[in-house]
Order: C-alpha cells, then structure tokens, then sequence
C-alpha cells in the first residue's frame, strides 16, 4: 500500500464523501417526511389514502434501489420527465427510505395501547392533546430502534448511485481503479469513508435509542 497515492486519493475521495453524505441525508430527511405521513394515512385508515400508500409500501419495499433508480433516470425521459442524476440519487433514496420508515412509524403507533386513548378521552382530553401528549411520545419512543435501524441502512445504499454514475464514493473509487489499478489504496479509502460516516450515526442512534427507553420506562 503506497501512502502517497493515499495522499494523492485524499481530495478525491473528500470530494465524493461530501456529496454522498449532502444527497444521503436529504433523501433520509425526504424518507422521514414520507414516513409520518404514510403511518398517520395507516393509523387512521384514511379512506382510499391508506390503499395508495399500502401499495406504494409494498411496491417499494419489494423492488431493489437499483431497479428504482434506473427507472427514475432512465425511464422517466420516455415519457419527458428530466431530472438531474443528484436529485434522482434523493428521491429514490427518499421513496425507498419513506416505506421503511413508514412501517416502522405504524407500528409504533399501533403499539400503545388503545385503552389509554379511551382512558384519556374520558378525561376530556381532546384528540389532538391524547395524540401529543400520550401517543406520540410513546408510538417515538418504540420506533426509534427501526428508524435508526433505516437510517444506517439508507446510508449504506448510496453505494448503488454509481450505477446512474454519480460521483460518490463508490464510483469515485472504482473510477481510480480502473484508471491507475491502485485497487488496495482505492478500496482502503472507501472503507474509511464509510466508517467515517456511519459509524457517528451508530454511536448517535444508540444514545437516541437509551434516551427514548429512558423517557418511556424511567430506567
């Protein structure tokens, strides 16, 4: 392994881990808005709402992100629909993201007991109070494992925005391969880019997760 092509490969590889990380999170960002509003859909049985967005769950829950993608660069054109390459790298991370998220939001939502709620209403507490005050708090505190869960998860799958060649780390490294074949500095990079930034989001979801379960149970 030679150092100074790590050197050379630094800027490079800075360059791209900036870029993966802005489209990772704004798609995890677009993933959490699409979540909380297909799990409320859910939760409330929203009439026809809920039936889209069960089959928008379901349709991209079962289809890889690469399909996605190509579908989202290469397809949509045909019929006149243009979009950069980094904003289809943020809505197929944001869609793929929204389903996950969603799942895991609803069965937050679906685990605090109903009892609570009548409890509450026989209180004359009003809906919006019952929600803020009792659900909310509690269906968060449950789901957070699971959105932390995706979260990693969606950052993991910006690996795959090399395929509609975007310049992230990915490509950035397999591009220095097949240009200089210095495969083990190339591949040594992309390892620590990845753990660089990954790993701040386990550490942080595991104090979230600890300071959910604190908030609930009062451990």
């Amino acid at each position: 392994m030679s150092l100074e092509v790590i050197e050379n490969y630094l800027p490079m590889f800075g360059d791209a881990f900036l870029l993966t990380v802005k489209i990772g999170w704004i798609g995890i960002v677009l993933a959490f808005v699409l979540g909380i509003g297909c799990a409320f859909a859910l939760y409330y049985k929203v009439p026809f709402l809920s039936f889209i967005v069960k089959c928008y769950i379901e349709l991209f829950r079962n289809t890889p992100l690469l399909v996605q993608l190509f579908f989202i660069y290469y397809g949509l054109p045909a019929v006149g629909i243009r979009i950069s390459v980094q904003v289809c790298g943020i809505l197929g991370l944001g869609l793929l993201g929204g389903s996950y998220m969603a799942e895991s939001i609803r069965s937050g939502l679906d685990a605090v007991p109903l009892i609570q709620t009548e409890s509450a209403l026989s209180l004359g507490m009003t809906k919006w109070q019952i929600f803020r005050l009792i659900i909310w708090p509690q269906a968060f505190g449950m789901s957070v494992p699971g959105l932390v869960a995706n979260v990693i998860f969606l950052l993991k799958e910006t690996s795959v925005f090399s395929a509609i060649s975007l310049m992230d780390l990915m490509f950035t490294a397999k591009d220095l391969i097949g240009l200089h074949y210095n495969t083990t500095e190339s591949l040594f990079l992309l390892v620590l880019f990845y753990i660089l930034m990954l790993l701040p989001v386990s550490f942080a979801g595991s104090y979230i997760e600890k300071k959910a379960r604190f908030g609930m149970f009062g451990e």
